[in-house]
């Protein structure tokens, strides 16, 4: 029986809807991209408050299944379709995923992802503050990394889908990875797996 596409209602520069894109590509998951245009503020209007009454990117649709929340979303996939690392294992690197999908959500999304939103969206956060407080992430980030290919451990799991595309796109908002080689090395790895899709680039910042 041939899976059904999957829809997903995304934007291009949206670093949350990438980790969905990045994990139905990883999966080989049929997947129909809906364009949201957050420019026009299409996701506060009705018809798309109705799908998910935040507001907010991504959504998907899987054959009349709902769901909002891009960590959420990662947790479903690998749950109903993954398989080895995707899927949750043992206790203890369930707890691993658990806890990079906390800072994705937390330290991520106020540090890089806010840093970058300044530039590229023109967010008014405060920049030499979440500038301060990814270099700090980063910092741990590499230490660990300095141990561990991956995030959860010694194969990708959706810890990296969740955190690794705001990393990527850190100097967009003018967060040097220079410092942190070990950081460059695991996103390299994960850019390698096959069914890897970059998220679109913008030249801005230091990525200018």
């Amino acid at each position: 029986m041939t899976q059904a596409a999957i829809k997903l209602y995304r934007h291009p520069l949206s670093g949350h809807a990438h980790r969905v894109e990045l994990l139905l590509s990883l999966l080989k998951l049929p997947t129909e991209l809906m364009f949201v245009d957050l420019a026009n503020g299409e996701h506060k209007k009705p018809e798309f408050l109705a799908i998910n009454a935040f507001g907010q990117v991504p959504v998907i649709d899987d054959n009349g299944t709902r769901l909002a929340d891009s960590n959420a979303i990662l947790v479903y996939l690998a749950q109903k379709y993954g398989s080895g690392s995707w899927k949750a294992q043992d206790p203890l690197t369930a707890a691993r995923i658990q806890r990079w999908l906390s800072v994705a959500a937390g330290q991520v999304a106020y540090g890089p992802a806010a840093a970058r939103l300044i530039t590229v969206f023109g967010a008014s956060f405060n920049a030499e503050e979440v500038i301060n407080r990814a270099h700090a992430l980063l910092k741990v980030m590499d230490a660990e990394l300095a141990d561990s290919p991956f995030l959860a451990g010694t194969e990708p799991t959706i810890a990296d889908v969740a955190n690794c595309a705001y990393i990527a796109h850190a100097p967009e908002g003018n967060v040097s990875l220079e410092a942190y080689p070990n950081v460059r090395a695991w996103l390299q790895r994960i850019e390698a797996l096959p069914g890897f899709v970059p998220m679109q680039r913008t030249a801005i910042g230091l990525a200018s």
